[in-house]
């Protein structure tokens, strides 16, 4: 039986399979370049809408141990006429700081002119990459011709892509490569995610995502690999990455062994455990599998996660989305329902400090009557 050492302080576990099966693929353990721009590691964090704001993203770089494991960090997705008007909202989510790095703006929208001049814009404002979001299934994204909507029609897709690029090149010198994130097609009748990713690498796009479905499933069933697969197969040098149902050590190792894809990139699998990237990362280079962070390690990545928020956002802010948090970092804490009630009725940022203060205590983990918290699934 393997088991593994402490780096870190952490203790080890016994080494799943898919482990000792990972030098099957040749992109184990090697870092990425996306064009000129080269990364510690080949993961990384998804732009998920609401959830990866400045706080977050800080948040996930931390718990990777000095960057050794999350390779970039990506924005929410953009409002390039935001960014361009200057919109409070669009300005917010665009925010950076020297604690992100590096660091890309995915852009959403199907105007290529807007998109361009939304480009340039964030070449202006610190962007070492830029995505264009061919993958968001959310009706708001998709009804305004963006997102995953630019399945439907590849043709102006293309020029889209042969506009941006050309303006990135000209605003960064050739500096800042742009990516594509997209889904396998609009649904089954429709998959174009092959074609698509051929034709955009022609273009010069610099990397592919793909997340393993169609819009029309958008989050339910599970992530089809053989349809990464298809892709990676599908270009002929730029790196392709999986992305959907990514949740751990194993099915992080199984995506990449049964796609042949490059790296990972990772969004709801953060959410409760942002260290994930250390962990898949880890087995990677190590062939080994961390311990989980100690309780005492998770509530200190809470604190730190309400910290910036206030240092970044004020209190209105850092105490609505703790209070929507809390339910995914507690699925890491046990039976804790009452923690998460004291959080989401709490009135202040010092009541959170003080229920997480109880929590470490050896409180709020059952209501009196003993009634055990219930697990969550990720939907």
């Amino acid at each position: 039986m393997n088991t593994i050492g402490s780096p870190a302080g952490f203790s080890g576990h016994t080494i799943p399979p898919v482990i000792a099966r990972a030098s099957e693929s040749p992109r184990i353990g090697r870092p990425l370049s996306i064009g000129p721009v080269a990364l510690r590691t080949n993961l990384l964090l998804a732009p998920v809408a609401n959830y990866c704001d400045l706080a977050f993203r800080i948040v996930c770089r931390e718990a990777s141990g000095a960057g050794a494991g999350l390779g970039l960090a990506c924005t929410d997705l953009l409002s390039p006429q935001g960014l361009l008007r200057g919109t409070a909202r669009s300005l917010d989510l665009a925010q950076t700081h020297e604690l992100d790095k590096p660091i890309c703006m995915q852009l959403y929208g199907g105007d290529p002119e807007i998109l361009a001049q939304g480009a340039v814009w964030a070449v202006e404002h610190g962007a070492d990459v830029i995505d264009i979001n061919m993958g968001c299934p959310v009706d708001k994204v998709t009804k305004k011709d963006g997102g995953s909507k630019l399945l439907c029609d590849v043709a102006n897709t293309i020029a889209i892509v042969r506009r941006v690029v050309s303006e990135v090149e000209r605003a960064s010198r050739g500096r800042v490569p742009v990516t594509a994130k997209l889904r396998l097609g609009w649904d089954d009748g429709s998959i174009v995610a092959p074609d698509l990713a051929r034709k955009l690498e022609r273009e010069g796009i610099a990397l592919v995502t793909v997340h393993g479905r169609t819009t029309e499933q958008k989050f339910k069933g599970s992530v089809r690999l053989p349809g990464i697969r298809e892709v990676v197969q599908a270009v002929d040098a730029i790196p392709v990455l999986g992305n959907g149902d990514v949740t751990d050590v194993e099915s992080g190792l199984t995506m990449m062994r049964e796609t042949g894809c490059a790296g990972l990139m990772i969004g709801r699998g953060a959410f409760s455990a942002p260290w994930i990237f250390r962990d898949i990362w880890h087995a990677q280079v190590r062939g080994e599998v961390l311990r989980e962070p100690s309780e005492a390690e998770k509530i200190a990545i809470v604190r730190r996660y309400l910290d910036l928020m206030m240092e970044f956002r004020g209190e209105h802010y850092a105490m609505t989305h703790m209070r929507r948090r809390i339910s995914w970092f507690s699925k890491k804490l046990g039976p804790c329902k009452p923690l998460k009630e004291a959080v989401r009725t709490a009135p202040d940022p010092a009541s959170v400090h003080s229920a997480l203060d109880e929590f470490l205590a050896g409180g709020l983990r059952m209501f009196p009557a003993g009634e055990p918290e219930c697990a969550e699934s990720i939907d």
